[in-house]
């Protein structure tokens, strides 16, 4: 043996371990390459079966699919047998060596072709064959090259597997197994005699488990109606055979039909069918059975009313109800129609009103637990709709998940909504409703407006909610000349509803007057019969009022000590013993429904607070310009909402379309930190599309309110603060006229600017304002009265939290502790659930919220 087989036979020893496993992936690579179709094709045959596919085909496809797979099989086995390749020795040692560097398996296996003779010949050979040895014994094994890309463009074989796999998991191997129970001719089958299997499935609403009819052995047993039947016969056809009377419908009940078909063939080897009535069950033949099936019915859900709607405060309907069925009731609806026979057609309802769809709301339904019987309350706030406290019908339908349906009769009630305890308001409202109730109404509602706003003058104090209700006048004067459609009905309609919403809430700063107001309300309620609900609202609203009002008396008397008054001492010691149990009093005598008593005793505390005051600044004193720097601040407010009105009107005329439902922006009155004033989104003077002259008129109107308020005696005469802060409105005064000019052009990106101009000279003339008014009240400042609080809250970041101390926004207080935070879920559940019932929302959104709801 040379020396060069001794070396080849020393380095192949080395790597024995290498050569081994690359020469056993050879061979994995080549028989995947030339049979993979026949595992592919017998994989998919054993998902197919795992899952039952035979039981659903006819029995001639089942045969067909069978033959194709196993024609597919040994075609495969023959074209796989004709490529494959078996891997030889030299093949297994050119893989391996083709993986290392300079091929030593190679060189190993040469020979020395001349220079044999000379011995440094020899030498240099020798040193190249040991250097090829060490080569070879760093070898590795080389991984097979499995990819089928090539050959199976679709995949299939990983489809197929990833169907075995599920059908592992989730199929039935036992049906792989028993598939030579689908032999027609002579076989196992035949061997074995007739046999048969049979499964009943109840619907699945019913929660029941299936059936397997082979292990019952009683002779009688109850089922759901709508039970689905399935019997597969096996053996020679005729056999066996199957009678049943339970898929036909009962002569008394022509109008039920089996949701199934029933085979007419009694010995078809497949049979499916519908459970729809009561009868008898029986397999005939060898082995076979026969059961006395009973059929249980489904119910129709019932649904009735607990009590009647209750209103809350804020005008919220509450309707108790109760519903049960045997299974579960999936949804309801509850319909609202105007009674009317019921209705009082006077004054604006005397003419005939316009056509409305009745307001569906659907039902809320459990999130978790059992539907078969249970009570919930449908909470909707319907306030705002045009029949809101008005006699109507409301009926209560539930239906379950066969589809069965039961309606409540009409249910007569007045539609809870908010109700307007200040008269303005109400008559506000009631201008609003007439407008809602027809369009034939426009002229007379704006007779009366025009009647109502003529001399304002101690009649309406607020003066922004005057403002929006002249503007409003005039946009409903116009509509009535052009033409009054739907669109601009409703756009004044919400501009009436917030007019109304300011003057009844209004925004007084005021200790006493808000106590005062208070009273007033309460009194208003009492004598127009408000409910439980609607008087303790009212009646916690006193007690904040009154508690504010004794925190300002206490602080007079802390700070000025030695000027209060002896009768001012008395007074406070008055208020602080016996207010309070007056108010208890006041609140048993209206839970006993004594409202006579209650009326006396509140105009007993009227008289009362008449005879206090609230010291509000040094020594008893208002602080001079307080009023003058509130109304700047307002002003301020409206100037930033007709600001964003008119920016979206810019944003509508680049997009080449008007303003779409739902984009809103904030109308004269309306303050970042108070939401619900002024005008609300999608709402306003100008309605979709943009009206630049209303806007316009807006703006002039902004301006003249200015020219007013600094008229009126601002604080900081004769300072330089104070002249600093003249000069600054005089400028806003000159941005407003030159906006409104560009607003009358239709520019609105000039508008936009000298609105911008005009907010900014409106802040530096409040803060020289408010340096003023803290140099001329040393002690105002040492209290908290900075510039930012004479400013009316200009201190406030937009989502109304106070400014820290060094002017940084945010503050460390915790803004939700204790009640707070359970408080404000509860808000933020019942928006969620108020809006998931929502007709007019669109599904996607409702299925959505509902996804939200079913945690809680």
């Amino acid at each position: 043996m040379t020396e060069t087989n001794l070396s080849l036979e020393a380095a192949l020893a080395r790597v024995k371990l290498p050569l081994a496993l690359t020469w056993a992936g050879l061979w994995l690579e080549r028989i995947t390459r030339a049979f993979w179709p026949v595992w592919t094709i017998l994989l998919g045959l054993f998902a197919a079966l795992a899952f039952g596919l035979q039981d659903i085909l006819p029995l001639w496809a089942d045969w067909a699919g069978l033959a194709a797979c196993g024609l597919g099989v040994v075609w495969s086995l023959i074209a796989g047998g004709m490529r494959f390749r078996r891997p030889g020795h030299d093949e297994v040692l050119d893989r391996l060596d083709a993986r290392l560097p300079g091929r030593p398996l190679a060189a190993l296996r040469d020979h020395q072709a001349i220079g044999a003779a000379d011995g440094e010949s020899v030498a240099v050979w020798r040193t190249h064959i040991e250097r090829m040895t060490e080569r070879a014994a760093q070898a590795r094994p080389v991984a097979p090259d499995l990819r089928l890309s090539a050959r199976d463009p679709l995949a299939l074989r990983y489809v197929t597997l990833i169907a075995a796999i599920l059908a592992l998991l989730f199929g039935n191997v036992g049906r792989v197994i028993g598939v030579q129970d689908l032999a027609p001719g002579p076989g196992a089958a035949l061997a074995a005699g007739p046999a048969w299997e049979g499964w009943i499935q109840p619907p699945a609403y019913t929660g029941k488990p299936s059936l397997y009819l082979n292990d019952i052995t009683r002779d009688g047993f109850s089922l759901p109606v709508g039970s689905h039947v399935i019997l597969r016969l096996y053996g020679k056809q005729g056999a066996l055979k199957v009678t049943q009377d339970l898929s036909a419908p009962a002569p008394t009940e022509p109008e039920t039909k089996p949701t199934g078909p029933a085979s007419t063939d009694p010995s078809a080897p497949a049979q499916n069918f519908d459970i729809a009535r009561s009868g008898t069950l029986a397999i005939e033949g060898p082995g076979g059975r026969s059961w006395k099936i009973t059929v249980i019915p489904d119910g129709t859900p019932s649904v009735k009313f607990l009590g009647t709607a209750t209103r809350r405060a804020s005008g919220e309907m509450h309707q108790r109800f109760a519903a049960h069925d045997d299974y579960g009731v999936t949804t309801g609806r509850a319909r609202i129609s105007l009674d009317t026979g019921a209705l009082d057609r006077r004054y604006g309802l005397a003419v005939k009103p316009e056509k409305r769809d009745p307001i569906v709301l659907d039902l809320p339904m459990p999130i978790s637990g059992d539907r078969t019987k249970f009570d919930e309350t449908l909470i909707e706030n319907l306030s705002k709709d045009a029949w809101a406290n008005l006699p109507v019908e409301m009926t209560l339908s539930v239906e379950d998940a066969a589809g069965h349906i039961t309606t409540t009769a009409p249910h007569q009630m007045v539609l809870p909504g908010r109700r307007f305890f200040e008269p303005l308001a109400a008559a506000v409202i009631e201008m609003r409703r007439d407008l809602l109730w027809s369009r034939a109404n426009g002229k007379r509602t704006a007779q009366i407006l025009r009647a109502i706003t003529n001399k304002p003058e101690g009649f309406i104090r607020n003066e922004s909610a005057y403002l929006l209700l002249r503007i409003t006048l005039r946009r409903l004067e116009r509509a009535n000349e052009e033409g009054l459609t739907k669109e601009v009905r409703d756009e004044i309609a919400e501009s009436l509803w917030q007019v109304a919403v300011q003057i009844e809430d209004g925004d007084l700063s005021n200790a006493l007057e808000r106590l005062r107001r208070a009273q007033d309300r309460l009194s208003e309620a009492i004598r127009n019969g408000a409910s439980k609900d609607e008087i303790a609202s009212l009646m916690d609203e006193l007690n904040k009022a009154l508690r504010d009002y004794m925190r300002q008396l206490a602080q007079q008397q802390q700070n000025n000590p030695d000027k209060q008054s002896a009768e001012n001492q008395q007074s406070l010691k008055i208020t602080g013993d016996q207010l309070q149990q007056m108010l208890d009093r006041l609140q048993q005598l209206m839970e006993q429904g004594r409202m006579a008593e209650a009326q006396q005793l509140l105009d007993q505390l009227s008289r009362m607070m008449e005879n206090m005051r609230v010291a509000q600044g040094q020594n008893g004193m208002p602080i001079p310009g307080q009023q003058q720097m509130q109304g700047l601040a307002d002003t301020l407010r409206q100037q930033q909402g007709l600001s964003d009105r008119a920016f979206r009107n810019l944003q509508n005329q680049g997009q080449g379309q008007g303003q779409q439902p739902g984009e809103g922006d904030m109308g004269m009155g309306e303050r970042p930190d108070q939401p619900g004033q002024g005008m609300q989104p999608g709402q306003g003077q100008q309605g979709q599309g943009g009206d630049a002259q209303a806007l316009a008129d807006r703006q002039r109107a902004l301006r003249d309110q200015l020219r007013r308020q600094a008229q009126q005696g601002l604080p900081g005469a004769g300072t330089p603060e104070g002249k600093a802060g003249r000069e600054a409105l005089d400028r806003a005064g000159r941005a407003m006229d030159r906006a409104e000019q560009a607003l009358r052009n239709n520019d609105m990106a000039g508008a936009l600017d000298r609105q911008a101009e005009a907010m900014d000279a409106l802040r530096e003339g409040m803060r020289n304002l408010g340096r003023a008014m803290a140099r001329n009240d040393p002690q105002q400042g040492q209290q908290g009265g900075n510039s930012d609080q004479a400013m009316g809250g200009q201190g406030r970041d937009p989502l109304g939290r106070q400014t820290g101390e060094t002017g940084r926004m945010g503050t460390d207080r915790s803004l939700l502790q204790g009640e707070d935070i359970y408080r404000r879920a509860q808000e933020l559940l019942k928006e969620l659930r108020r809006r998931s019932g929502d007709q007019s929302r669109p599904e996607v959104e409702r299925d959505y919220l509902k996804r939200l709801l079913e945690p809680f």
